[in-house]
């Protein structure tokens, strides 16, 4: 009779990709999580998980309430059954679903991921000509009004870094002359309070999109609403850019109190870890 092995414990040989892990399985479990309990679920010294969590918390993968516990983030979105209850898509409904009952067209929230506008929620229109699309569903944040209203928020000197030097070329094959033409994009975003294209991110699609700020003036996400251009005409056109900014007044005030993030993506020679708290 063959002996039954056992089981041996064996030791992590990568502590940091462990305690990440561990953490994020946490987190599914049951957020919000503080550090403290964190440290005592995973039996990991309070500096080092500290040390483990400000680089989730840079990379995208966590978030910190205004209690100072940790949720999952942006990057984590659809690890769980709770990413429907973030605070933010929450809010996100009652709006979509006032727009839905006025115009009856798909209604998308978008957060900006590095340089790729995200879909964190959806909500669909009744017409059997729409965008198909599905939470998760990324373009690059230079070419869909998702993008531009999030980039818009930020410094020329920040965009620059980001895009100068690169290709600029839309889903569709549109390519922008150079990253100054991104800029002159912008500024008319910032200038409108809104964007729109026509055609960029998808051939035969006219998408409108505001920004959702916090009460610190942040941009959060953007709101935005996808029709096909059959069904535009300028003075619909003008209809739903209207009610559109509206939304995304009400939508700001509603999650006001929330917290800005920005997920990032870097090098491993770039993650450097943080100074640990006094």
């Amino acid at each position: 009779m063959n002996a039954v092995p056992q089981a041996e414990h064996i030791e992590p040989r990568s502590p940091g990709v462990h305690a990440a892990l561990s953490v994020l399985e946490a987190l599914v479990a049951r957020a919000p999580l503080g550090l403290s309990d964190l440290a005592t679920e995973l039996k990991i010294p309070k500096s080092s998980l500290y040390r483990v969590c400000a680089v989730l918390l840079e990379r995208g993968w966590l978030l910190r309430n205004s209690d100072g516990r940790y949720v999952l983030g942006i990057r984590a979105f659809g690890l769980t059954a709770q990413s429907a209850e973030y605070p933010i898509v929450r809010a996100f409904r009652g709006i979509a679903a006032d727009l839905l009952t006025r115009h009856n067209e798909t209604v998308c929230l978008a957060v900006l991921d590095s340089d790729e506008s995200t879909f964190i929620a959806i909500e669909e229109t009744t017409h059997p000509v729409r965008l198909v699309t599905h939470v998760g569903s990324r373009t690059p944040a230079f070419a869909s009004a998702s993008g531009r209203v999030i980039l818009a928020d930020r410094s020329p000197g920040v965009v620059t870094a980001q895009f100068a030097g690169r290709q600029l070329v839309t889903p569709t094959g549109r390519r922008l002359r150079d990253v100054n033409e991104l800029l002159e994009i912008l500024r008319q975003v910032r200038s409108a309070g809104y964007a729109e294209n026509r055609d960029e991110t998808a051939v035969g699609l006219h998408a409108i999109s505001v920004p959702v700020r916090n009460a610190g003036g942040s941009v959060l996400a953007a709101l935005t609403m996808c029709v096909p251009t059959s069904r535009i005409t300028p003075a619909r056109r003008q209809a739903l850019i209207t009610d559109l900014m509206d939304a995304g007044r009400r939508f700001s005030e509603s999650v006001a109190p929330l917290a800005a993030w920005n997920a990032t993506r870097a090098g491993a020679a770039e993650l450097v870890a943080p100074a640990e708290p006094s």
